[in-house]
């Protein structure tokens, strides 16, 4: 009786070191998920703002200008529920701004263009990696809340399901090429 007590004991301790590290596992995957977001929410501001500066410089044509100080600015006010959209609408002002290699020269050839366009090109070069490694840490905490011992103990406690990133991300290729 008492060898089967402590076995019993036994795989019920076994058991809560497994769960407990289980949770341990996805808080760090909810850690990580955080500090990803706030590194693409860093990276899409960068954006945001190095395009509206460029976009007030004078060194775009007006129309231009307005179109991508517009897509910045609406980038950098929308709420939560609409920064996918206003975020993707940035990237396309940034395509059509910047679709032609000419308008690129233009831009280096100013007096300060050059460290600008070469500031736009980091930016837009860094939004899709910083989106990545936020998609990919989503996921994974996503898989782990999937397991049926994960909803069972409840071991998620209280946060929220994990929502990815999604938005149009594509740089405009005439910028990142001319300026590497």
């Amino acid at each position: 009786m008492i060898p089967t007590l402590i076995w019993i004991l036994v795989a019920l301790l076994a058991v809560g070191v497994y769960l407990s590290w289980t949770a341990g596992r996805l808080d760090r995957l909810h850690v990580r998920m955080d500090a990803a977001r706030a590194a693409l929410d860093a990276q899409l501001l960068r954006r945001a703002s190095v395009a509206q500066e460029l976009a007030t410089s004078g060194v775009l044509d007006p129309a231009a200008s307005i179109v991508l100080y517009e897509a910045a600015h609406a980038a950098r006010q929308a709420e939560e529920e609409q920064r996918e959209v206003a975020e993707s609408e940035l990237s396309q002002a940034l395509r059509a701004v910047f679709e032609d290699a000419r308008q690129v020269e233009g831009v280096r050839a100013a007096p300060g263009g050059e460290d600008a366009a070469h500031e736009l090109a980091e930016a837009v070069r860094r939004v899709p990696m910083a989106r990545r490694f936020h998609n990919d840490a989503v996921g994974a905490a996503r898989r782990l809340r999937g397991h049926r011992k994960v909803r069972w103990f409840r071991l998620a406690g209280h946060a929220p399901f994990p929502l990815a990133f999604e938005m149009d991300d594509e740089p405009p290729a005439a910028l990142v090429e001319r300026v590497a």
